[in-house]
This record gives C-alpha cells, sequence and structure tokens, in this order.
C-alpha cells in the first residue's frame, strides 16, 4: 500500500515589521539674540525686544532691546576692561586681532547668510563683503605695533634736555555703528579702536542688528578679554545721548549717528568727550591709514635732562650693555654719577620697570612723566632733575 506524500518541513513565518512610524514635524530651535557686555551674554535689562525683518521685509528675528541702564552697564564694563588691555603689548593685541579674523574666516557662512538676509545682496556680493570685513582686522592686526614708530617722535627742543613724545590710547570709546554696512562699516569702525589699547561700547546697526550680534559670537570665542568690546542692539535715538553725556566715556565715533549727529556733539561737549564726526560719504571698502585711529590717542610728553642720559649712557658703555632694572618707588640701583648728577633715582609709579640703562626712551607705548629734584641729601648737584617715565611694561 503506497504511503501518504509527505510536504517538506518549513519554517515558521517570521512577523512581519510593523510600519514605519512617520517622525512627527519637528519645531526647529530658534536663537534668541542677546546683548554682548562684558563678554557675556545677558538679556536687555528692561526683558524687551524689537523684530528684525530682512532686506524684503521677511521676519528673521527677534532682537534685544538694550535700555539707558544696559549702555551705563557697559561702559561699566569697558571702564574695567581698559587698563588690562592697554597694558598689553602692541604685539600681543595685534595676536587677539589676528585670532578674531580667524574666527570669523571659520563662521564665514554665518556671516554670508545674515548679510545677505541684512542688505538684500546677492551670495557672491555677500562673500566679497565678508572677505574685506576678515581683511580689515588682518589690517589693524598690523598697525598695533607700528603707531608708537609712526606716532612717536623725539621733539627738538632749546635746552639741555631731551623731550620726546609717545601716543596713548584716550579710554572707552562709544562706537555708533553705520546703518548701511551693518558688518563691514561696522569692522571699520570697531578695529581701529581697540587695536589702538581703547576699549569699546557699540551701538548695533538699527535696521539691521544680526551681523553684529553674529559678531559678538566670534569675539566671544577669540582671545580678545571680556569688556573690551561690548555691543548693544536697540534703538540709536535711545542709547547715543546716553553714551555721549556719559561722563565715563572719553570719546564718541559717530558714524551712525544721522541726523542725531549734532544734538550728539552738544551733550559730549559737556563733559569734554571728543567727537569723531561722520563722514557725509563714506567708502568702507577703501583702507584709511591711521584716519580712524589718530583721534582715540593721546600724545604723552616727556623732558629728561640731558646729563642724566649722558650719565646712563656712559654708564651703559662701562657696563658693556648691560641692562639693569629698576624697582619704582626704591632705588634699587645706583649707576653712578657723572659730572656730580646721581643718574640712579627714584619713581613714583608703584611697579617694576625692566630698562636698559642708555635708552633714549622708554617703553614707546606711552609714558606720564614723575620723578624727583636731585639736591645734595641725594649726592648729586642742588637743582639737577632727572624724571623716571613709565606707565606700564608690556
Amino acid at each position: 500500500m503506497a504511503e501518504p506524500a509527505t510536504t517538506p518541513d518549513r519554517a515558521p513565518a517570521r512577523p512581519s515589521p510593523p510600519a514605519h512610524t512617520p517622525v512627527p514635524a519637528r519645531l526647529p530651535v530658534l536663537k534668541t539674540y542677546k546683548l554682548y557686555v562684558g563678554g557675556a551674554f545677558p538679556r536687555s535689562e528692561s526683558g524687551r525686544s524689537i523684530p528684525v525683518t530682512s532686506a524684503d521685509g521677511a521676519h528673521l528675528a527677534h532682537a534685544a532691546l538694550a535700555s539707558r541702564k544696559d549702555a551705563r552697564d557697559a561702559v561699566v564694563a569697558a571702564r574695567a576692561a581698559f587698563g588690562p588691555w592697554a597694558a598689553r603689548s602692541a604685539y600681543n593685541r595685534g595676536q587677539i586681532l589676528y585670532r578674531i579674523a580667524e574666527m570669523m574666516e571659520g563662521r564665514r557662512d554665518h556671516f554670508v547668510r545674515a548679510t545677505v538676509d541684512a542688505r538684500g545682496v546677492a551670495p557672491s556680493r555677500a562673500q566679497d563683503i565678508v572677505s574685506a570685513a576678515i581683511d580689515r582686522w588682518i589690517y589693524y592686526a598690523g598697525w598695533t605695533d607700528k603707531i608708537a614708530q609712526v606716532l612717536g617722535t623725539g621733539n627738538p627742543v632749546s635746552g639741555p634736555y631731551d623731550n620726546n613724545s609717545a601716543p596713548e590710547p584716550t579710554g572707552v570709546v562709544a562706537v555708533l555703528a553705520p546703518q548701511d554696512a551693518p558688518l563691514l562699516g561696522l569692522v571699520a569702525v570697531l578695529a581701529p579702536v581697540i587695536a589702538a589699547g581703547n576699549t569699546a561700547v557699540v551701538v548695533a546697526s538699527e535696521r539691521a542688528p544680526l551681523p553684529a550680534v553674529v559678531l559678538a559670537e566670534a569675539l566671544a570665542t577669540s582671545d580678545l578679554p571680556g569688556g573690551v568690546v561690548n555691543i548693544l542692539t536697540g534703538r540709536t535715538a535711545d542709547l547715543a545721548p546716553t553714551l555721549a553725556a556719559h561722563a565715563d566715556v572719553n570719546a564718541v565715533d559717530l558714524a551712525g549717528a544721522g541726523d542725531l549727529a549734532t544734538a550728539l556733539e552738544t551733550a559730549a561737549a559737556a563733559t569734554l568727550t571728543r567727537v569723531l564726526r561722520p563722514d557725509p560719504r563714506p567708502d568702507w571698502e577703501t583702507l584709511p591709514g591711521l584716519a580712524r585711529i589718530t583721534p582715540f590717542l593721546e600724545t604723552k610728553t616727556v623732558w629728561q635732562a640731558a646729563a642724566v642720559r649722558a650719565g646712563v649712557r656712559a654708564q651703559y658703555a662701562g657696563q658693556g650693555g648691560r641692562r639693569r632694572r629698576f624697582q619704582c618707588g626704591r632705588q634699587v640701583a645706583r649707576p653712578g654719577q657723572v659730572d656730580g648728577v646721581d643718574v640712579g633715582v627714584r619713581g613714583e609709579c608703584g611697579g617694576q620697570v625692566g630698562r636698559a640703562a642708555g635708552e633714549d626712551v622708554d617703553d614707546a607705548a606711552g609714558q606720564v612723566g614723575g620723578g624727583q629734584r636731585l639736591g645734595e641729601d641725594d649726592g648729586g648737584q642742588r637743582g639737577a632733575f632727572a624724571r623716571h617715565h613709565h606707565r606700564r611694561v608690556a
């Protein structure tokens, strides 16, 4: 009898995978644009913001609406940062400006997008604007250690004295950024201010503030100390009068003041604040040389008795060019006497200065004069006068 046919064993059927569940629509994380004060990104003291639109009227974001209190806080931060920033060597400031250019280069796409939105230009034109802004930082980075060489001088005088002048930064500078050049114009007015050793409080373009905030993000990730640059967004008409009349602001750049320029000049005159008037036809793509540096410098002039200088030179030559160090406030080295004049003098500065005996001028970063009259008690001739000139050593 035939056996019934058998079917081969089959593996159990696998369960079908569940149907793909679509990912729900994701809401993008929108950036909150804040102020940049003291190296941090605080919200406005008022808690308010203003809408920012593109060149064609499309909504882009909300930017912080800075108040007068925010402006005063920015001045406090800039004043606190001024001393350490001015005390840095010019070479070090140049390195930091170069680092800012590096940070901008790494964020090029972000700057290009912000420029396209702000000005409505083609992407190729925005690339050129961003390149010019980056190159402007490089340009002023090269100027930092040449300012004293170009603007410092030895002055001819009639008498047994040496007279030398050297530039120094003026202090805190309020900068009103150009309204129609929110990136290149901003860099063109800001870079020379800090290259000279000043600190800045910037009022960004009211019409297009986002490029300034993007720049603040690059500054925060560079080596720039907090407080050297402070950026406020908001209404220029609200912030500019407070800064122009502020007693702790040393200078004001009215590049973006527009119709407010005359009133701001009047306000600045009350506190003897120096003012750089706006150019009626600015060309931000042209390199200005020292034209935007010199308005924010002061010239310090030092007088020195020629006999003292000659004595220091003689001692320097006799020691084979060896350097000496002096401690301000007390005499730690006495090079000796030449023609009865004691050339080791006391200073009143309270810090240490490294000084090569025989140099005609001390540190060229800018000096202030102090010293004492050398009388018989000091072993010198009565009436001979020597000055110990320095303010800082980089």
